[in-house]
This record gives C-alpha cells, structure tokens and sequence, in this order.
C-alpha cells in the first residue's frame, strides 16, 4: 500500500518537488490531500494529475473555479485558512509536507502534530515563530518531525547514528546569495530583479529574497536551535559559494561530517518522504571531480545585518522571531513591488521590534495576536 501524503503549499517551488518525487514512486506514495495558497490552475492541474481525495485553495475567493473544476471529477474541494488546518485531521493520510511559506505554516503543522501525522517539515519558519511551542507539543506526541530544508537535513543525515552528547557543533553552511562579492555600498541600491537572480537554487521569491539579505540563514539558525535541541552559541553560518556541502556537524573528538551533494532539493525531499531511508535516483549525482575547489569564509554581518537578528530572537526569545518574520514578510512584498529599498528590509523589522510588545512566554494566541499585529503596523510604516 502506498504512503498517503498530504503537501501543503504544492503550486510552490517545493510542493511541485514534492509532486515529482511522489510521481517518481507511485508504488510508495500518494498525494492524499493537496493545498495550495492561491494559484488555482496549477492546482486544478496538480489534483488531475495526482487525484487526491480533497484540493484545498486558501484564496476563497478562487474556490467556485475549483470546485467547478474537480467535483465533476469525484475530488472533494475546500477553501480557506480554516479548512486547512481541519484538514491536517483527516484519517486518510499520515504524513504532512508542510511546505508553504511564512506564517501560514505554522497553525496546520500544529493540527497535524496534535492528530499524530508525520511531519516532513520545509516550512523554518513553524520552528522560527513558535519553536518553542512547537517543540513542548513534540515532546508529549509520537510524531516523529524529519526536516525538508537542505541544511536541516544534511545536518540530520550526519547525526544518524550519533550519540547527541557527543555534538560539539552545527556548521549551517550559506552559498552568500547573489550579492556575496559587491561591496556595501553598491548593495545599497539593489533591485528586486538583480535579488531575485540566485546562483545557485530555484527557489520561490519570498525565499530567494530571504536568501539575498541573508535573513534566511538567520532563520534556519534559529530553526536548529528547536529542531536539534542545542545551545544557539553552538551554532553558527559559514558562506560556501559552491552549494555542495550542505552542513556540517562538529563533534568533541574534533571530528566534522558533512553532507555533500548537488544543488537539488529532491535529495532531501526523497529522505524525509522515505522516511529516512534512501530511494534511488535517475540524476546524475555529485562528481567532485568537476569542482576544481571548495571554499568557505565567514559571512559579512556589516553587508548582511539580518542575519544579526538570529542571535537577538534566541537571545531574547518570547515572540522576538515572531515579530521579525511577520516584519519581514510584509517587508520582502514591499521590496518585490518596489516600494521598499533593500537595505529598508533590515530597518523595518528593526523597527517592528521596537514598536510590536514583547512577551517573554508568549501561548498560541499571543504568536497569532502578534503576528497579526506586525504585519498591521509594518504595512502602515511601510504606507507611511
């Protein structure tokens, strides 16, 4: 029988991923369940394709073009934010593909958690907003949480068979994103084309731009802090151009294990889909031989302060991530429709901290209650 599988955010760049793999394997697995934010045709063609029991928009209003589209078809249909997370409770699927993006994560995961699904988790920013929430409910539950993001998972895959005391380390390697060798002042006028130009990944906007201000590193930073239940002073980033080692874990004896391999997000999909074991592939794999060198180098903090904001949401802690993703969320749209300047990014979330109350031991209500309110304030800041 196969594995039921339910991908949140399957019109984005990993949840089309996703799809291929399951395609690749459909004696393994099958797409139960899938949803998407708002692209309704590459839903609909995606539910035709891979006939799952329910397609699920979060767009209400694009739900009448897909339910007109897919009930003929004996495809149950759903729209909205709470059809969604009630979906993570169906009993026809056990394991969650969370791979939306930004906020929207985070209450699905939650359900899925508490209904006893697997999680293959390529949405950071669950663990980013609430990681502590987050990780208390995993302590109570048998879920087992195996991470999608090329980093989590090399980091994952080296600690296979690993004593956790004997960690000295996790090395969260970055490629430096598209502007790693201008100088300062030249990054002071980027535009959202020259960000969007990743070297090395195809990824969505929202995360290639993240990737450019190097705001994602911070939060894959902070996603290991929960993930891998480890000080934040034993983690930290280096910038590897190449994108083939993928982390590394430093152990007490001094020894260090990497992860290597191309720059494919489907190797990491097909260990955490496969849950843990590995499934062949028909690509051609990694040949060192065609990489003259590897190089590594500290990241530049002054060119790149939001990787700074890693180190102040763990410190701190409370709803301080929180904040600085919902800033940043609006911030990046801002960016991508040109009215916000690039280096703006960093500013409006430093100032989002500011402005946004803190709570040192925030609930459930108070990540939503200030999630919500980030994004009021920094879209007026940003009106303004």
């Amino acid at each position: 029988m196969p594995h039921n599988i339910a991908v949140l955010g399957s019109t984005g760049s990993i949840g089309t991923q996703t799809l291929d793999v399951i395609s690749q394997f459909p004696e393994r697995f099958k797409a139960k369940v899938l949803v998407a934010g708002n692209n309704v045709d590459r839903l609909i063609e995606q539910a035709i394709s891979h006939k799952p029991a329910i397609a699920i928009i979060a767009d209400e209003g694009k739900y009448t073009k897909l339910r007109a589209a897919l009930e003929p078809l004996g495809i149950e249909t759903a729209a909205g934010t709470a059809a969604i997370a009630d979906a993570m409770e169906r009993d026809d699927f056990d394991t969650v593909v969370t791979a939306t993006v930004g906020y929207s994560g985070l209450l699905p995961t939650i359900r899925a958690i508490r209904a006893g699904k697997e999680i293959a988790l390529a949405n950071k920013e669950t663990l980013v907003v609430a990681g502590e929430l987050v990780t208390s409910l995993l302590k109570e539950s048998p879920v087992k949480v195996i991470p999608v993001d090329s980093e989590h998972s090399a980091i994952y895959q080296c600690l296979v068979g690993e004593d956790p005391a004997t960690v000295s380390k996790l090395i969260i390697t970055a490629s430096g994103g598209p502007f790693r060798t201008w100088e300062r002042d030249r990054i002071q006028t980027v535009t959202a084309q020259q960000a969007l130009r990743h070297p090395k990944w195809n990824m969505g906007a929202k995360i290639t731009i993240d990737s450019a201000t190097m705001l994602n590193k911070a939060f894959e930073i902070i996603e290991a802090r929960w993930l891998f239940d480890i000080a934040p002073e034993r983690i930290e980033a280096v910038v590897h151009p190449q994108s083939i080692v993928h982390s590394m874990v430093e152990f007490i004896d001094g020894a260090v294990k990497a992860q290597l391999g191309i720059p494919d997000m489907h190797l990491p999909i097909r260990y955490a889909l496969g849950d843990a074991s590995r499934l062949p592939s028909a690509e051609r794999g990694l040949r060192l031989a065609d990489y003259s060198s590897l190089t590594f180098e500290k990241p530049d903090q002054e060119k790149f302060p939001c990787l700074t904001l890693a180190s102040k949401a763990l410190t701190e802690g409370g709803n301080t991530a929180c904040i600085i993703n919902a800033a940043n969320e609006v911030a990046v749209n801002a960016f991508l429709h040109d009215r916000l300047s690039f280096p703006g990014i960093y500013e409006l979330i430093t100032e989002a901290l500011v402005n946004i109350p803190y709570i040192a031991t925030p609930t459930l209500d108070d990540y939503v209650a200030t999630h919500h309110a980030t994004i009021h304030w920094a879209t007026e800041a940003i009106g303004k």
